[in-house]
């Protein structure tokens, strides 16, 4: 038992949770003496400094005992006896850490512990302000992880240093073994088991850290009365902020789009709303402060928004780890019985902001003159509207459980229905708003850059307009487009490309320092229509004509086509063919035959023959390996009508704890994807139905009929060697040649015979492809016939799913722009304020 770990870890959490209250009201009273002029007022600054640098070391510390805990498999702690396992390859192992709610609430903070010291290092004057609030976050999040339990009921936190056996005392075998330690763990979550989650979660939680940064400045200025001040620092971070959590965001669109099976990026998921509306309102709250940082028009629009963008973080985390969403997503956590914690830590920061906003509102300054429709104010306070507009949109429909149970609290039976179809009925809706918005970021971009009054508006847009219909009308027509929400869509983000080019050429000149904003808007362009082409014009190839019924909804027969293995099938120009099953043999660079390796119990098994990629032999036969047991991959070849191929491997994964799930492989074209899932894998070989055995008796050369197949006995012939049998001097084996003719091609089977230490033996020989299994029952030396006995099966055959995305590479090419765009913008913002520093 490695108790010790667990100790280390419990005693770094109790550090940084008492170093966080610690630090905190060090900054507190540092803040209260600097306002009253009191000389020591740094001595309490640099001692905040100092518990927030123990503060760190007590995350750091926990971070590394979990990690070590982790790593090194030790199954007696509950965290990774319920999170990983042997057979789990050690690229995943890290993914672990944050699959729980503890290594999650665990990995925020480290990064705020990152992101805290430099700013420690870097804000100045702002320091106790901003730690101030840093260090209360803190406070909150390491109460998370604290596991202390008051009176038998009253629970702060949940530890992720348990040992088993204090998790599941209820498991029977500690009423025998006390000490009981698993020899293996349940596993990692399959769809967890993909490169996009190792990062995916990191950038996601270092946005929530970053987007904290404007909202201590926010807080701080409120707090010290520095109204205006706090937005020249907290515009440059607010940027990196929204790099990072836009990154992350896209992240998960990628990883959903090559993992799950719903064939696109974006479900309109709860807990995807919960994360991607914080973003929004982040996004509206940069374009408020660059007007605020000019004048005082949105400087109380941008103190609200970005309060509320670290509100709805917080909101998001309620939600998605309360356990309220449990039955409208998959993605979120079960409720660790920290459902009023999260509640005291979201309304705790709701209620100071709002209170420091009440207290302070009268002191913010604001201007009187009315604003003109043809001023930059106008034109960006009416994009931020339409984000928040946006926002708003989601975030009601996704509250709604939340809204329930306050309804409950009430007793009233509000039963508000989360949407049915969620893609359908948020899609109608942020499809128009983007739309609004996607002109507005042309339209706002002109009035930014150039001086626009009554006389010249038509003058300044009547190229830019013209451009945009001469090539939306080139395109419609080329493209055959007829709908005419999607000619609106085209003609808007047309717009929004020909007018920020514009500013790019004829205003910057080159100036690559002032491009960000003009690049960000022009991959929202590019954005908005690669999901007008992926979404609006995908095309399902895989048109069932055959008839097949496979499963009840009449749609999904007719969306789906049955495979049969090595028997082409023609699809419109593309002609397909299911090659069999393949597995990840570990330490081999490629997918490997199924057939080539005999498996045994768990990860590991043996090779039948040699495997090798090109002329390198990566085991020989007989040789032990491991294999990832939970995947098999099937090799779709696809043929177009020109004769190219290319082959896919979409993957079934089973895992006992987590079920079946399906992910596709795509086929990457500049111009399209092909995306391909299996949706009814193969029948595995134990479950299988067999027909009674049938008996042949025939001569070499004879023809027998085994089904619709006409089989030849070919030859008979000695061998020397048998696969797992040794053969003595006195043994003899023997190898029948069986043709059996398919409709498309021949396939061969080679039952065996052997007699070992005078004893028979037979080796049935199977062959999925026909759903045959033969066996060399007997040899009449005396007359020169050979027996046969034969079951037969349905042969092999999978089911599948092939959309055809166009033009999604618009997509993906967008959301890089917009991150350079953001990137150009919160580089030029950090240099100006080293600058001025």
């Amino acid at each position: 038992m490695r108790e010790y770990l667990g100790q280390i870890g419990h005693i770094g959490v109790i550090i940084a949770f008492v170093s966080a209250i610690a630090s905190t009201l060090s900054y507190g009273i540092s803040i209260r003496k600097t306002s009253l002029n009191q000389a020591n007022a740094n001595d309490w600054q640099l001692f905040g400094r100092r518990l927030f640098y123990v503060h760190s070391i007590g995350i750091i510390t926990v971070v590394l005992a979990l990690f070590t805990i982790i790593f090194n498999h030790y199954f007696e702690y509950h965290y990774a006896w319920d999170n990983t396992s042997l057979s789990l390859p050690l690229g995943y192992a890290i993914s672990c850490f944050w699959q729980d709610q503890e290594g999650s609430f665990l990995l925020w903070m480290f990064w705020n512990v990152i992101v805290g010291n430099i700013l420690i290092k870097t804000s100045r004057e702002w320091e106790s302000p901003v730690l101030l609030v840093f260090a209360g976050i803190q406070l909150f999040l390491s109460s998370m992880i604290l596991g202390v339990v008051f009176f038998t009921d009253f629970k702060i936190g949940s530890s992720p240093f348990l040992l088993l056996k204090e998790a599941r005392p209820d498991f029977p075998v500690f009423m025998s073994q006390p000490n009981f330690i698993p020899t293996d763990g349940l596993g990692l979550n399959p769809l967890l088991q993909n490169y996009w989650m190792v990062i995916h979660p990191p950038t996601l939680f270092l946005g929530f850290s970053l987007t904290q940064v404007p909202f201590a400045f926010v807080i701080g200025g409120l707090i010290v009365g520095k109204y205006k001040e706090w937005l020249k620092p907290a515009l440059a971070w607010s940027l990196v902020a929204a790099v990072v959590l836009g990154t992350g965001i896209i992240m998960g669109a990628i990883w959903a789009y090559e993992t799950l099976n719903f064939g696109g990026y974006w479900n309109w998921d709860p807990v995807e709303n919960a994360v991607y509306v914080p973003w929004i309102v982040l996004v509206a709250s940069t374009h408020t402060m660059l007007l605020s940082r000019k004048s005082n028009t949105a400087l109380k629009i941008s103190i609200i928004l970005v309060i509320s963008q670290l509100i709805l973080i917080l909101y998001s985390t309620f939600l998605t780890r309360s356990g309220i969403l449990g039955n409208t997503s998959v993605h979120s956590f079960t409720d660790l019985g920290l459902s009023g914690q999260l509640l005291i830590y979201l309304l705790t920061f709701v209620f100071l902001a709002v209170g420091l906003c009440i207290w302070r509102w009268k002191k913010i300054p604001s201007d009187a003159a009315e604003i003109s429709g043809y001023s930059r104010e106008f034109w960006v306070l009416l994009g931020a509207t339409a984000l928040c507009l946006a926002a708003f949109q989601i975030i009601i429909p996704t509250s709604y459980p939340a809204i329930n149970k306050i309804g409950e609290l009430f007793k009233q039976n509000w039963d508000l229905a989360t949407p049915a179809n969620q893609v359908k009925f948020y899609t109608q809706w942020q499809m128009w708003f983007f739309v609004g918005i996607t002109v507005l970021t042309g339209i706002g971009q002109y009035f930014w850059w150039k001086k626009i009054n009554a006389t010249n508006v038509w003058k300044q847009f009547a190229n830019p307009i013209l451009i945009t219909l001469f090539a939306a009308a080139i395109l419609i027509t080329f493209l055959k487009i007829n709908n005419w929400q999607y000619i609106i869509v085209l003609t808007a983000s047309l717009f929004s490309l020909v007018a920020n080019l514009g500013i790019i050429f004829n205003v910057f000149k080159g100036n690559y320092k002032l491009t960000g904003g003009a690049f960000t808007h022009i991959g929202l362009a590019f954005m908005i229509l690669g999901i007008l082409f992926s979404s609006g014009y995908e095309k399902i190839i895989s048109q069932n004509y055959m008839g097949y019924k496979v499963f009840d909804d009449e749609k999904d027969n007719n969306e789906n086509i049955v495979l049969w293995m090595n028997r082409p099938h023609q699809m419109n120009d593309l002609a397909l063919s299911y090659k069999g099953q393949f597995v990840d043999v570990r330490n081999v660079p490629k997918l490997v035959k199924k057939d080539l390796i005999t498996p045994l119990e768990g990860i590991n098994a043996v090779a039948k023959a040699d495997i090798k990629v090109g002329d390198k032999v990566y085991f020989k036969k007989g040789d032990s390996l491991k294999f990832e047991h939970e995947n098999t991959y099937y090799e779709v070849e696809y043929t177009d009508a020109s004769g190219n191929k290319f082959t896919l491997f979409p993957r079934f994964q089973e895992n006992e704890r987590m079920g079946k799930v399906f992910s596709p492989d795509i086929k990457k074209n500049w111009n399209k994807d092909i995306y391909t899932h299996v949706t009814y894998p193969a029948v595995k070989d134990e479950e299988k139905q067999w027909t009674p055995t049938k008996e042949f008796t025939v001569a070499m050369k004879d023809t027998f009929f085994v089904n619709d197949y006409v089989a030849i006995l070919q030859s008979v012939k000695p061998i020397k060697t048998v696969d797992g049998i040794e053969l003595g001097v006195a043994d003899a084996a023997i190898e029948a040649e069986v043709r059996i003719l398919d409709k498309e091609n021949e396939v061969v089977m080679n039952p065996k015979f052997i007699i070992k230490d005078k004893m028979v033996g037979r080796i049935t020989e199977t062959n999925n492809q026909l759903g045959v299994k033969m066996q060399l029952r007997n040899i009449d030396p005396k007359t020169g016939l050979f027996t046969f006995a034969v079951n037969q099966s349905q042969r092999e055959y999978i089911v599948m799913k092939a959309i055809e995305k166009p033009h999604i590479n618009l997509l993906w090419f967008g959301t890089l722009l917009i991150i350079i765009g953001f990137c150009l913008s919160a580089i030029r913002r950090f240099k100006a304020l080293r600058a001025e520093s």
